[in-house]
């Protein structure tokens, strides 16, 4: 039996219900399964049932699972006692693996969120920055592996189920897990002309018309449409491999971060940008809409004033 233990920090809870959507498959791992911490689920106290505790109580366990990057020093705490606690700590989901949508804060100082927030809202009164029982807020936003070491990552907004059974079935078998390093244009079905194209339209409707397969339609960026596909890593596609947004009849939006580690998506976007045709700076908020789930690791930072 392998203990696991699952922690949610910033995160909205998707990566909660992709494990809920595993269906079936889940049935079969559950008896080779313990779960002992996953606060969604169970009630369990950081500090005992009564609050009695002076010390963070998380179980010891062979798996742990971590959903959302840090925001506060609370969450900062939790994910290092998850790491102390769990022999192998996995990475769930775009937040906890690159900082996710959250992270486009980071481009904004500290002071300015607050008086967006909490100050100049129209459905907030305004007030002063609350500290009282609340954990304060770090200085940004941070993936996981930028505070404790991860040594798996199963990237998402949210994850595929599918590939949290596959991660979890090569833990329980004791093989090393990862997903290659082939971009998303690598397992797209879609057509390449090679033509340029000169503006960029919004995909307000599937791009590929009812009644056509996908394998029929052209490339979504050479028919205009803002593509991450080339600067994304692929998986997100389950078993028969077709990415799930171009599926959809959608562009991809990039949730499953860098193809390789150390990659800039917004560097090499631009390229793939040029290389149709387009000009980079015809995008609006190009830099925020090119790293849109990779903001921590300090690729999203305030711009100096001018």
């Amino acid at each position: 039996m392998v203990r696991v233990s699952e922690e949610w920090l910033n995160i909205c809870g998707g990566c909660e219900v992709s494990i809920l959507d595993i269906g079936e498959p889940l049935l079969d791992l559950l008896p080779q399964l313990q779960f002992v911490h996953m606060p969604v689920l169970m009630d369990h106290k950081y500090f005992g049932q009564t609050g009695e505790g002076t010390t963070m109580e998380i179980p010891e366990a062979e798996v742990g699972i971590i959903t959302g990057g840090i925001r506060n020093e609370e969450e900062r705490q939790i994910a290092t006692e998850m790491r102390k606690r769990c022999d192998t700590l996995i990475a769930l989901g775009s937040c906890a693996c690159f900082g996710g949508i959250p992270a486009l804060a980071n481009q904004y100082v500290m002071e300015d969120l607050y008086e967006t927030v909490y100050r100049a809202s129209y459905t907030t009164e305004p007030s002063a920055t609350p500290s009282e029982d609340l954990p304060p807020l770090t200085d940004r936003i941070y993936a996981v592996d930028e505070v404790v070491d991860v040594d798996a990552y199963l990237p998402g907004c949210p994850t595929s189920p599918d590939l949290i059974v596959e991660a979890l079935t090569a833990v329980l078998e004791g093989k090393p897990f990862s997903l290659p390093e082939r971009s998303v244009c690598d397992e797209c079905p879609t057509t390449r002309e090679k033509k340029a194209v000169t503006s960029v339209k919004r995909p307000l409707e599937s791009i590929v018309p009812p009644g056509q397969s996908v394998e029929s339609s052209r490339c979504l960026m050479e028919l205009g449409y803002l593509c991450l596909g080339p600067v994304t890593k692929a998986g997100c596609g389950g078993h028969d491999k077709v990415p799930r947004c171009i599926r959809a009849g959608m562009p991809c939006r990039g949730c499953f971060g860098p193809i390789r580690e150390g990659a800039n998506p917004m560097v090499d976007m631009m390229g793939a940008l040029s290389s149709i045709g387009l000009d980079p700076r015809s995008i609006p908020d190009r830099s925020a809409t090119l790293q849109r789930y990779t903001g921590a690791h300090n690729r999203l930072r305030p711009l100096p004033s001018r």
